[in-house]
């Protein structure tokens, strides 16, 4: 079933990592005139560590003693997505100009896919 405790709590901490992000990608870019580009791995790097946490502790509920071994593929995992979303928040900006806030959202969901697919068949695998 798709529909569980984990696809549940997953989605409910990929709301909350998602407006870690959002919320840091806007501070940075809006309030303080960052380029979008580095505006955006600042919140990546920021939405990671709350992401590793919540899906160690609740989502995944990992209790692996390997904790550096885990850290690293989770790390792993979402670098290539992080790249993924850089190249993306580019492409749908400069080069389709789709705008700002359709392009965010957009990469988002599709990053949040991503990360779920890889945290659960490489770095929680049980």
């Amino acid at each position: 079933m798709i529909l569980n405790r984990e696809t549940v709590l997953y989605v409910v901490f990929g709301c909350m990592t998602a407006l870690v992000n959002f919320a840091v990608y806007f501070f940075f870019e809006t309030l303080l005139g960052v380029n979008y580009l580095i505006s955006n791995v600042l919140a990546w790097f920021f939405s990671v560590l709350f992401a590793y946490v919540t899906n160690r502790t609740w989502v995944f509920e990992s209790k692996r003693p390997e904790i550096l071994k885990e850290m690293s593929l989770f790390f792993g995992g979402r670098i290539f997505s992080g790249a993924v979303d850089t190249f993306l928040m580019w492409l749908f900006i400069d080069v389709l100009t789709l705008g700002n806030v359709f392009s965010k959202v957009t990469v988002q969901v599709i990053v949040v896919i991503l990360n779920y697919v890889f945290s659960k068949l490489i770095v929680f695998k049980k």
